[in-house]
């Protein structure tokens, strides 16, 4: 038997389990597409909330705009003062931002590093202390290269180039200004060249020192700063088009990239850019190209050059501040008194432009065309530039154009 108190209990509960039975009887006996209508409202719901975008009430428009993050990891270098984005008042777009911005940040702060130069700690620059102790020895010809890349990328392509430069001026001193082959396995990759006699040294840049007293100075330093944003396009690509027109204004002599093959002497050549491409209606270059530069010491062109760097500067355009630079400006000076320089047909540094260059890689198969260009390559070009933006995963095939333009010009064949 129950006790009264038991009793009277389940009495008191029994219109609560009623009602209970009767809600889960009501929920089973209605369609499944009441449910999955019910989810997707809560979905909706939800996503709503997540995604809307919240604008901030007209006193919170009036409140000062609020301060700008330090993203610099280094008190001396912040790479964005000014970013260029928006911070929007919803956390999640701003989050997504942040995030966008600091990648771009990390980004270039990277690339500084790589070509960052150490402060002086003396008057005179290092650099020029090195540069000219260099030059004090007999040189009939000064040559300048970068390479403003980490050194596990310099490669055989790139010795090839100065073996081709030493193989057709022997007597020449070349400065190849490098933070990353200015070390202990830089001098292992060059000692070959000076094993034999060649004058060739690797130089870290002085930045502060090379830029001094034209409008990179205050283009670099503003960089540093943060005040200009060093855009999609390669910083170290950008410093090595603004280091060139300095060093040539600085030292004068010739400038050659690190994927130009040398031919011949450039000795009879003086105050001279190359054309990159030709109009055969008009019967004028189209476009020059900056590869090789070759220019007195404090040429008006080049500081002209510089100007227009610094202040056209963008570093979102491929292009922009190297050939176009060179082309834009050359087509507003020329003609005008004291700037004396020659501009070389296409023939002379760029017989074969980017989009033809596969062909002097692939096999000897000796057509009509593999004879004549090799015929015009000989006659006409002081260099050949291949392009190394398009061409750097090409191989080499025996028998090839290039194959045959190296085994001509390279000074270690046999070692």
């Amino acid at each position: 038997m129950f006790h009264p108190m038991e009793q009277s209990a389940k009495l008191s509960l029994f219109p609560f389990l009623h009602l209970k039975r009767s809600m889960l009887s009501l929920l089973l006996s209605l369609p499944t597409s009441f449910f999955v209508f019910l989810l997707l409202l809560l979905l909706s719901y939800n996503a709503y909330t997540v995604f809307s975008l919240h604008l901030p009430n007209s006193s919170s428009l009036r409140s000062p705009p609020p301060k700008p993050l330090n993203l610099s990891s280094s008190a001396h270098s912040p790479l964005f003062k000014n970013p260029h984005l928006p911070l929007l008042p919803n956390s999640t777009q701003s989050l997504s931002l942040s995030i966008q911005r600091a990648k771009r940040v990390k980004k270039h702060k990277r690339g500084l590093r790589s070509v960052r130069s150490e402060p002086p700690r003396s008057p005179v620059s290092p650099f020029h202390s090195r540069l000219r102790t260099f030059f004090n020895t007999s040189c009939q010809m000064r040559f300048f290269m970068t390479w403003i890349s980490p050194l596990k990328t310099f490669g055989e392509r790139e010795l090839v180039s100065v073996e081709s430069l030493f193989k057709s001026h022997p007597e020449a001193c070349v400065v190849i200004v490098s933070k990353s082959l200015d070390s202990c396995t830089g001098t292992r990759i060059l000692k070959p060249f000076v094993s034999n006699g060649f004058r060739v040294i690797a130089i870290a840049p002085d930045f502060g020192y090379i830029f001094k007293n034209t409008h990179a100075e205050l283009w670099f330093n503003r960089l540093k700063e943060g005040y200009v944003n060093p855009g999609e396009v390669s910083l170290g690509q950008n410093l090595s088009n603004l280091l060139r027109l300095a060093l040539l204004y600085k030292f004068g002599g010739t400038y050659i990239d690190l994927d130009v093959i040398v031919l011949k002497s450039f000795s009879k050549l003086r105050n001279t850019v190359g054309a990159q491409t030709f109009d055969v209606r008009t019967g004028k270059w189209s476009r020059l190209n900056n590869a090789v530069l070759i220019f007195d010491k404090k040429h008006p062109l080049l500081l002209k050059f510089i100007e227009e760097f610094a202040l056209t500067f963008d570093g979102n355009k491929w292009g922009h501040n190297g050939p176009y630079l060179i082309s834009r400006v050359v087509s507003r000076v020329n003609g005008t008194p004291g700037f004396n320089f020659t501009v070389l047909p296409p023939s002379a540094f760029y017989p074969v432009d980017w989009r033809g260059i596969r062909g002097l890689f692939g096999d000897g198969i000796r057509s009509k065309w593999w004879v004549n260009k090799m015929k015009q390559i000989r006659k006409e070009s002081f260099a050949l530039h291949l392009w190394n933006r398009h061409s750097r995963t090409l191989k080499v095939v025996k028998g090839s154009i290039l194959d045959s333009i190296i085994s001509s010009c390279c000074i270690f064949c046999n070692t």
